[in-house]
């Protein structure tokens, strides 16, 4: 796959007004006890859950050959945020371990997002040597309180001095020349909810719909950006990314739909994959076009139109095919995977059950 963003938990040390899920707060605690805790019975069985190899091949960076070329594919671990504690030190860095241990940088990148403002030297150094390939800087845009404006200069140049300091190089999200995906690092970068960015538009999830400062409209498709479903079933193929939440539930995208794919703690991805490729369903959010997810249901797409929109609390019209997918995904897609895992644990126990008797030919005779 090219990447897996895996929120390892809701814990964070703010609460911004533009977040997508309003679970990412602070916790304090038994509250916050409790949850470094789910996660540490989690995590385990994630990465166990998690492809052998996240090698991938990209047709648009052709080898000599004039093949897809070969590239490595990234873990990309996020919150919540990471850094604080007690997730620092008892969740985070036993998955970076975890996750070394496993691929050893070979098999997948290991990238980790951070709002940046709890950096330190020591915490930097502690990651790379951990294997992490990629530090993302997400936490600098006028949301942010005190790094807003031209506050954001002076934050990104204590950055930049931190980063000099551990040897890490800065790279661009918009750099297309440099093929630094290939080289070893570590290498960290800024990103944010910044308009004209890469994450230009802010989502109508959680607090952001709640307070009214979701801004894209139904001509922007999410579904088919950087961050949506699209190619989510291209397993092995560039564009193949899924998220999952710090109890292990699947989604196609980092949007994420209403109703989860699967939940890693009980299933391999790959698995839940494999089982929803060729349902029109989810072949039409792999194509990133939402609106066709329920053209073989009798649902038209200017049915699918008129479901994906609604009023803030602003008072102001919003549409965007997020919503359209909520409707669609609340009222058919629950039950048809529902009847998909049922489908896929029934075969998985057959399975199960042949090699078995495989082992033992006698197995079950004497029960």
């Amino acid at each position: 796959m090219e990447s897996v963003y895996w929120a390892v938990t809701w814990a964070c040390h703010r609460a911004c007004a533009h977040c997508n899920d309003d679970r990412f707060r602070p916790y304090a605690g038994e509250e916050l006890t409790r949850l470094v805790e789910e996660g540490v019975r989690t995590n385990r069985k994630v990465i166990a859950s998690l492809p052998e190899t996240f090698l991938y091949l990209d047709p648009a960076r052709p080898g000599p050959d004039g093949k897809p070329g070969e590239r490595i594919g990234r873990i990309i671990i996020g919150g919540g945020e990471v850094l604080i504690d007690p997730v620092r030190e008892q969740l985070f860095y036993p998955i970076l371990d975890e996750i070394q241990a496993k691929y050893w940088g070979l098999e997948a990148r290991l990238a980790v997002e951070t709002t940046g403002d709890l950096l330190q030297p020591r915490f930097i150094r502690e990651m790379t040597e951990r294997g992490v390939w990629m530090i993302m800087i997400a936490g600098n845009s006028d949301f942010h309180q005190g790094i807003s404006g031209e506050a954001r200069e002076g934050f990104r140049a204590g950055i930049r001095q931190m980063m000099r300091e551990c040897n890490v190089s800065e790279v661009s999200p918009g750099e297309s020349e440099r093929d630094y995906i290939l080289e070893e690092g570590p290498f960290f970068l800024f990103y944010d909810a910044i308009p004209k960015s890469h994450i230009g538009e802010i989502w109508p999830r959680g607090r952001a719909l709640a307070n009214g400062l979701a801004d894209g409209n139904y001509a922007h498709n999410l579904c088919a950006g950087p961050f949506g479903a699209r190619n989510f079933l291209n397993v092995g193929f560039a564009g193949a990314e899924v998220a999952i939440e710090p109890n292990g539930d699947l989604f196609p995208c980092r949007i994420k739909t209403k109703t989860r794919l699967g939940n890693l703690t009980e299933e391999r991805l790959l698995d839940i994959l494999d089982s929803l490729r060729g349902h029109p369903v989810f072949e039409a959010l792999n194509r990133g076009d939402p609106e066709a997810m329920g053209l073989e249901k009798g649902l038209s797409r200017e049915a699918f139109f008129e479901a994906a929109s609604l009023t803030d609390p602003k008072g102001r019209f919003l549409s965007s095919p997020c919503l359209g997918c909520d409707h669609f995904f609340e009222k058919k897609v629950a039950g048809i995977l529902d009847d998909i895992r049922a489908e896929r644990i029934m075969k998985r126990d057959e399975d199960i059950a042949a090699r078995l008797v495989r082992a033992d030919p006698t197995a079950g005779l004497f029960d």
